[in-house]
């Protein structure tokens, strides 16, 4: 089953200054962090607050060279998740054809945002990553389960919807 998620929040990690983007829910309460690198980050927070460059940006080009040859993003799919790796889809329509390519979870919710295509998650990676905390956790507390807790409880009610 997918889930429908937003992007809620991209917050910068204190310690490790390593952007984390928040997914949740829809209609719900269902969390995931992504951690994802800086130049993505800036990928989307950029298409989010609707900031232009005089040139475009990778995301941007994918968005033009999609756009001119009529291929429509239909959604975005964080399908996986193995040895602490997410991984994702993107769907494409072309024509009546529908093809899926293999991306980064980043790159996937930065080309998202600029085609206005939903982002989706599967329930079994929500399942795998709190297993994951859970068995770092039990096993002592990983530097991610660590990273994970800091972020939590450094959150408010406010920090959603800002980017």
């Amino acid at each position: 089953m997918l889930i429908p998620m937003v992007i809620a929040a991209i917050v910068t990690h204190s310690s490790t200054e390593t952007p984390v983007v928040i997914l949740k829910e829809v209609d719900g309460e269902e969390m995931l962090p992504v951690w994802i690198g800086l130049p993505e980050a800036e990928a989307i927070v950029s298409e989010l607050k609707g900031m232009r460059f005089s040139r475009p940006m990778t995301h941007d080009l994918l968005k033009n060279i999609l756009e001119l040859i009529h291929v429509k993003v239909v959604r975005v799919e964080i399908c996986d998740l193995k040895s602490n790796t997410y991984f994702a889809l993107i769907r494409l329509r072309y024509g009546e054809k529908e093809i899926s390519i293999d991306a980064r979870p980043s790159d996937a919710m930065a080309l998202s945002a600029r085609m206005n295509a939903p982002i989706f998650v599967a329930d079994a990676v929500i399942r795998k990553s709190r297993q994951t905390e859970l068995q770092d956790y039990n096993d002592g507390e990983s530097e991610q389960t660590k990273k994970w807790k800091e972020i939590l409880e450094n959150m408010n009610p406010d920090d959603f919807g800002n980017t």
